[in-house]
């Protein structure tokens, strides 16, 4: 196992209170009104569990139960997981749909496939089961890209016992090819007819799929549709990801800004799966860029992250800093830096080269579908 990263949690630590992760933040001190989501507290349990892994330790079980316990009541009753819960605990969400159910669910296959106690792993296992009907549901590409991500982790973690899970991560790998299938153009070849958010995210999903169901169209897809990517948000060998002022659709120009830590992270990600997939070094100049990004190698110039509090800044204006640290920007630096403590130099060349191989130690619990 390799060696516990060593992570600032401090400023993630403030915006945490006994309900949960504080969405956003006023610079660096937690504003209140903004409420909770699941999809910032998904994404710290994520974290929180690898770092356990790691190093169990009792304050960061604490963390992942903090975590854990907002997804369970964040649970709908009748399918699926709310979002939005205000600062006075009342749930904002019309409907329970959308990018979360991805997100929650990628959250809980890291504890299901993790060493956490057995409680932990029960409970994740349950909430899994509660939102299958709805992920069957969901057409958000996105959504289906976390499912794809959270199958492949469980599978790598030899946790099989939901195969209705891989029925549902595989039809969303299909959806997503007939989705490139539809959008593709000889200069367009990308899921969908303008890039959005967390844009990496979708041939990342699709490099996972090519592992896991090597006999079907996705490597083809993964490597062109991030081959674009990458040309796309690439500047002066900088990072520069789709500014979410205006997006990028096809045939106009792409948002300069304002660009999102989000983007730099889920790049950052989707590189490392590419260069295990393909073993292709140029694949680990794109994380590099990527993870160089938050410290100033961007278009400004400028570092987004605060080494004293783990804190990052909420993006690049093109008058500056977003000055604020939200929950999920200082997430993204957080999990960004992780990644590279999976790394390690190889040869004397100064860069991170060699994928460390996740391991859970997971320890026995059986589970069932019924």
């Amino acid at each position: 196992m390799s060696e516990p990263a060593r992570l600032v949690l401090s400023h993630l630590d403030r915006m945490t209170d006994c309900t949960g992760l504080v969405q956003h933040a006023i610079y660096g001190i937690p504003r209140r009104e903004s409420g909770y989501t699941t999809d910032d507290n998904a994404r710290a349990l994520r974290l929180y569990t690898r770092l356990w892994n790691q190093c169990p330790e009792e304050r960061m079980l604490s963390r992942v139960s903090c975590s854990l316990s907002f997804l369970e009541h964040a649970r709908c009753r009748v399918k699926g997981f709310y979002n939005f819960l205000s600062y006075q605990r009342d749930w904002l969400d019309a409907t329970v749909t959308g990018d979360c159910q991805g997100q929650a669910v990628l959250a809980l296959a890291e504890v299901l496939g993790s060493r956490l106690p057995e409680g932990y792993r029960a409970l994740a296992w349950e909430l899994i089961q509660t939102v299958l009907p709805t992920l069957a549901e969901i057409r958000s590409l996105r959504a289906q890209a976390y499912v794809i991500l959270a199958w492949s982790h469980l599978h790598k973690a030899n946790v099989g016992e939901s195969r209705a899970l891989e029925t549902v991560a595989h039809q969303g790998a299909l959806r997503l090819n007939d989705a490139f299938a539809r959008s593709h153009r000889p200069d367009w070849p990308w899921f969908e007819s303008r890039m959005t958010y967390a844009n990496a995210v979708l041939p990342h999903s699709l490099f996972a799929a090519a592992e896991l169901w090597p006999e079907g169209p996705f490597l083809s897809v993964a490597d062109e549709t991030f081959g674009f990517l990458v040309a796309e948000t690439t500047v002066d060998d900088c990072f520069w990801p789709v500014g979410n002022l205006d997006w990028y659709a096809r045939g106009e120009t792409k948002s300069p800004y304002d660009q999102q830590p989000v983007e730099a992270s889920t790049m950052a990600e989707a590189a490392l799966a590419a260069f295990a997939s393909r073993g292709d070094r140029r694949h680990l100049a794109t994380f590099d860029r990527a993870r160089a990004w938050f410290v100033g190698r961007n278009s400004l110039g400028v570092p987004l992250t605060d080494p004293l509090t783990g804190g990052c800044c909420d993006g690049l204006q093109q008058n500056g800093l977003n000055r604020n640290q939200g929950a999920e920007s200082t997430l993204a630096a957080l999990w960004t830096e992780w990644l590279g403590s999976t790394l390690r130099p190889v040869d004397g060349l100064g860069m991170a080269a060699t994928l460390i191989p996740f391991s859970p130690l997971r320890t026995p619990l059986e589970y069932t579908d019924a």
